[in-house]
Protein backbone atom coordinates (compact mmCIF):
# COMPACT_ATOMS: atom_id res chain seq x y z
CA UNK A 1 0.00 0.00 0.00
CA UNK A 2 1.38 3.40 -1.01
CA UNK A 3 0.64 6.18 1.44
CA UNK A 4 2.98 8.88 0.20
CA UNK A 5 5.61 8.67 2.94
CA UNK A 6 9.12 9.66 1.92
CA UNK A 7 10.66 7.79 4.82
CA UNK A 8 9.98 5.74 7.91
CA UNK A 9 11.73 5.49 11.27
CA UNK A 10 11.33 2.00 12.72
CA UNK A 11 10.64 2.22 16.46
CA UNK A 12 10.23 -1.26 17.93
CA UNK A 13 9.96 -1.76 21.69
CA UNK A 14 13.38 -1.77 23.33
CA UNK A 15 14.73 -4.68 25.38
CA UNK A 16 14.63 -4.26 29.14
CA UNK A 17 16.65 -5.98 31.87
CA UNK A 18 15.54 -9.00 33.87
CA UNK A 19 12.95 -10.01 31.29
CA UNK A 20 10.63 -7.09 32.03
CA UNK A 21 7.50 -7.46 29.84
CA UNK A 22 9.44 -9.76 27.55
CA UNK A 23 6.27 -10.95 25.87
CA UNK A 24 5.81 -7.61 24.08
CA UNK A 25 9.39 -6.67 23.21
CA UNK A 26 12.66 -7.98 21.88
CA UNK A 27 15.09 -9.72 24.23
CA UNK A 28 18.40 -8.13 25.11
CA UNK A 29 20.10 -10.74 22.92
CA UNK A 30 18.13 -9.39 19.91
CA UNK A 31 19.20 -5.75 20.22
CA UNK A 32 21.98 -6.01 17.65
CA UNK A 33 19.86 -8.24 15.39
CA UNK A 34 17.20 -5.53 15.36
CA UNK A 35 19.72 -2.92 14.30
CA UNK A 36 21.04 -5.19 11.57
CA UNK A 37 17.55 -5.89 10.22
CA UNK A 38 16.75 -2.20 9.94
CA UNK A 39 20.09 -1.55 8.22
CA UNK A 40 19.45 -4.36 5.75
CA UNK A 41 16.02 -2.92 5.00
CA UNK A 42 17.51 0.55 4.59
CA UNK A 43 19.93 -0.81 1.99
CA UNK A 44 17.23 -2.84 0.24
CA UNK A 45 14.95 0.16 -0.18
CA UNK A 46 17.63 2.78 -0.88
CA UNK A 47 16.45 5.25 -3.49
CA UNK A 48 12.80 4.34 -2.91
CA UNK A 49 12.10 5.17 0.71
CA UNK A 50 14.36 6.41 3.49
CA UNK A 51 14.38 3.76 6.25
CA UNK A 52 15.90 4.80 9.57
CA UNK A 53 16.61 3.16 12.92
CA UNK A 54 14.70 4.31 15.97
CA UNK A 55 13.33 2.75 19.13
CA UNK A 56 10.44 3.02 21.56
CA UNK A 57 12.07 2.95 24.98
CA UNK A 58 10.04 2.39 28.14
CA UNK A 59 10.31 4.55 31.23
CA UNK A 60 10.24 2.88 34.62
CA UNK A 61 11.87 4.31 37.74
CA UNK A 62 15.40 3.01 38.24
CA UNK A 63 16.07 2.15 34.59
CA UNK A 64 17.69 5.46 33.66
CA UNK A 65 21.33 4.26 33.70
CA UNK A 66 20.42 1.11 31.78
CA UNK A 67 18.57 3.13 29.14
CA UNK A 68 21.32 5.71 28.83
CA UNK A 69 23.86 3.00 27.95
CA UNK A 70 21.46 1.19 25.63
CA UNK A 71 20.47 4.29 23.67
CA UNK A 72 24.10 5.37 23.33
CA UNK A 73 25.03 1.98 21.87
CA UNK A 74 23.11 2.37 18.59
CA UNK A 75 22.93 4.98 15.79
CA UNK A 76 19.37 5.98 16.58
CA UNK A 77 17.37 8.61 14.72
CA UNK A 78 14.34 8.92 16.98
CA UNK A 79 13.76 7.75 20.53
CA UNK A 80 10.16 7.54 21.67
CA UNK A 81 9.73 7.59 25.42
CA UNK A 82 6.85 5.41 26.58
CA UNK A 83 5.03 5.10 29.86
CA UNK A 84 2.97 1.90 29.55
CA UNK A 85 0.42 1.83 32.39
CA UNK A 86 -1.03 -1.49 31.25
CA UNK A 87 2.16 -3.44 31.98
CA UNK A 88 2.25 -5.63 35.06
CA UNK A 89 5.60 -4.19 36.15
CA UNK A 90 4.24 -0.64 35.97
CA UNK A 91 1.01 -1.53 37.76
CA UNK A 92 2.90 -3.24 40.58
CA UNK A 93 4.73 0.03 41.26
CA UNK A 94 1.88 2.52 40.91
CA UNK A 95 -1.49 0.88 41.55
CA UNK A 96 -2.98 2.20 44.81
CA UNK A 97 -6.51 0.84 44.58
CA UNK A 98 -7.70 4.15 43.17
CA UNK A 99 -8.34 4.48 39.40
CA UNK A 100 -8.39 8.29 39.43
CA UNK A 101 -5.06 8.40 41.28
CA UNK A 102 -3.67 5.91 38.78
CA UNK A 103 -4.63 8.28 35.98
CA UNK A 104 -3.04 11.25 37.73
CA UNK A 105 0.17 9.41 38.54
CA UNK A 106 0.56 8.47 34.88
CA UNK A 107 0.76 12.13 33.83
CA UNK A 108 3.16 12.86 36.67
CA UNK A 109 5.30 10.01 35.37
CA UNK A 110 5.26 11.51 31.87
CA UNK A 111 6.93 14.52 33.45
CA UNK A 112 9.57 12.34 35.09
CA UNK A 113 10.24 10.60 31.78
CA UNK A 114 10.62 13.93 29.98
CA UNK A 115 12.97 15.24 32.65
CA UNK A 116 15.43 12.36 32.16
CA UNK A 117 16.54 13.91 28.85
CA UNK A 118 16.74 10.41 27.37
CA UNK A 119 13.90 10.76 24.89
CA UNK A 120 13.05 12.87 21.85
CA UNK A 121 9.28 12.40 22.04
CA UNK A 122 6.74 11.24 24.61
CA UNK A 123 4.63 8.62 22.88
CA UNK A 124 0.85 8.14 23.03
CA UNK A 125 0.16 10.66 25.83
CA UNK A 126 -3.05 9.87 27.75
CA UNK A 127 -2.79 6.13 26.95
CA UNK A 128 -3.79 5.59 30.58
CA UNK A 129 -7.39 6.53 29.81
CA UNK A 130 -7.82 2.98 28.51
CA UNK A 131 -6.90 1.56 31.92
CA UNK A 132 -10.04 1.63 34.08
CA UNK A 133 -11.70 3.46 31.18
CA UNK A 134 -15.05 3.67 32.96
CA UNK A 135 -13.37 5.90 35.57
CA UNK A 136 -11.71 8.23 33.04
CA UNK A 137 -12.85 11.85 33.55
CA UNK A 138 -10.78 14.22 31.45
CA UNK A 139 -12.59 17.31 32.74
CA UNK A 140 -11.67 16.44 36.31
CA UNK A 141 -8.10 15.69 35.22
CA UNK A 142 -7.39 18.82 33.17
CA UNK A 143 -5.94 21.00 35.93
CA UNK A 144 -3.42 18.27 36.75
CA UNK A 145 -2.71 17.65 33.06
CA UNK A 146 -2.09 21.36 32.47
CA UNK A 147 0.36 21.46 35.36
CA UNK A 148 2.18 18.43 33.96
CA UNK A 149 2.28 19.96 30.47
CA UNK A 150 3.84 23.10 31.96
CA UNK A 151 6.69 20.97 33.29
CA UNK A 152 6.98 18.92 30.09
CA UNK A 153 7.21 22.10 27.99
CA UNK A 154 10.21 23.26 30.03
CA UNK A 155 12.20 20.20 28.94
CA UNK A 156 11.90 20.92 25.19
CA UNK A 157 10.72 17.38 24.44
CA UNK A 158 8.16 16.71 21.71
CA UNK A 159 4.92 14.82 22.22
CA UNK A 160 3.22 12.37 19.90
CA UNK A 161 -0.22 12.36 18.33
CA UNK A 162 -0.78 8.61 18.04
CA UNK A 163 -3.50 7.50 15.64
CA UNK A 164 -3.80 3.96 17.01
CA UNK A 165 -6.04 5.25 19.80
CA UNK A 166 -9.06 4.72 17.55
CA UNK A 167 -8.49 0.98 18.02
CA UNK A 168 -8.55 1.10 21.81
CA UNK A 169 -11.34 1.11 24.41
CA UNK A 170 -11.76 4.89 24.24
CA UNK A 171 -11.82 5.29 20.47
CA UNK A 172 -9.98 8.55 19.89
CA UNK A 173 -6.44 9.52 19.07
CA UNK A 174 -3.87 9.71 21.89
CA UNK A 175 -3.95 12.33 23.24
CA UNK A 176 -7.47 13.73 23.19
CA UNK A 177 -8.15 17.02 21.35
CA UNK A 178 -8.39 18.99 24.60
CA UNK A 179 -4.85 17.93 25.51
CA UNK A 180 -3.52 18.71 22.03
CA UNK A 181 -4.87 22.25 22.37
CA UNK A 182 -3.06 22.63 25.69
CA UNK A 183 0.13 21.27 24.12
CA UNK A 184 -0.11 23.85 21.34
CA UNK A 185 -0.64 26.71 23.80
CA UNK A 186 2.66 25.69 25.44
CA UNK A 187 4.45 25.38 22.07
CA UNK A 188 5.21 21.69 22.64
CA UNK A 189 6.31 20.21 19.29
CA UNK A 190 4.13 17.38 18.01
CA UNK A 191 5.08 14.25 16.06
CA UNK A 192 2.51 11.98 14.36
CA UNK A 193 2.79 8.21 14.68
CA UNK A 194 0.51 5.34 13.68
CA UNK A 195 1.92 2.83 16.20
CA UNK A 196 1.33 0.49 13.27
CA UNK A 197 2.45 -2.96 14.50
CA UNK A 198 1.22 -4.26 11.12
CA UNK A 199 2.20 -3.14 7.61
CA UNK A 200 -1.36 -2.23 6.62
CA UNK A 201 -1.53 0.45 9.34
CA UNK A 202 1.61 2.36 8.31
CA UNK A 203 0.48 5.97 7.88
CA UNK A 204 -3.02 5.15 9.10
CA UNK A 205 -5.00 8.21 10.09
CA UNK A 206 -2.27 10.73 9.26
CA UNK A 207 -4.56 13.06 7.28
CA UNK A 208 -7.17 13.48 10.04
CA UNK A 209 -4.33 13.73 12.56
CA UNK A 210 -2.82 16.63 10.63
CA UNK A 211 -6.26 18.22 10.37
CA UNK A 212 -6.70 17.88 14.14
CA UNK A 213 -3.32 19.48 14.79
CA UNK A 214 -4.20 22.37 12.51
CA UNK A 215 -7.61 22.82 14.13
CA UNK A 216 -5.89 22.87 17.53
CA UNK A 217 -3.63 25.75 16.50
CA UNK A 218 -0.53 23.98 15.21
CA UNK A 219 1.02 25.25 12.00
CA UNK A 220 3.88 22.73 11.87
CA UNK A 221 4.37 19.03 12.49
CA UNK A 222 7.70 17.54 13.57
CA UNK A 223 9.86 14.51 12.87
CA UNK A 224 13.33 13.39 14.00
CA UNK A 225 16.44 12.32 12.12
CA UNK A 226 19.77 11.74 13.87
CA UNK A 227 18.05 12.72 17.15
CA UNK A 228 17.43 16.25 15.77
CA UNK A 229 13.96 17.68 15.36
CA UNK A 230 12.77 18.94 12.00
CA UNK A 231 9.57 20.97 11.55
CA UNK A 232 7.53 21.21 8.35
CA UNK A 233 4.31 23.11 7.60
CA UNK A 234 1.23 20.98 8.10
CA UNK A 235 -0.07 22.02 4.69
CA UNK A 236 3.07 20.70 3.03
CA UNK A 237 2.94 17.43 4.98
CA UNK A 238 -0.70 16.90 4.09
CA UNK A 239 -0.10 17.47 0.38
CA UNK A 240 2.48 14.67 0.30
CA UNK A 241 0.08 12.03 1.63
CA UNK A 242 -2.39 9.89 -0.29
CA UNK A 243 -5.98 9.04 0.51
CA UNK A 244 -4.68 5.79 2.08
CA UNK A 245 -3.60 7.90 5.07
CA UNK A 246 -7.15 8.93 5.93
CA UNK A 247 -8.02 5.83 7.94
CA UNK A 248 -7.92 2.11 7.42
CA UNK A 249 -9.17 1.31 10.90
CA UNK A 250 -12.10 3.51 11.81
Amino acid sequence: MEVGLKGIVVTCHNPLPDGISLGVRMAESQWQEYQDLVQQTREQWAGKIDVRLGVEADWLPGLESYLEKQLASAPLNHVLGSVHPQLLEYREKFWKNDPQQYHKDYFSNLVLAAQTGLYDTLSHPDLVKNCFADHWDIAAMMDHIRHCLDDIAKTGIAMELNTSGILKIIKEFNPAPAIIQEMCQRQIPCVIGADAHTAKRVGDGYVPALDLLQASGYEQVSFFLDRKRHDIPIIKARESLTENCISNSA
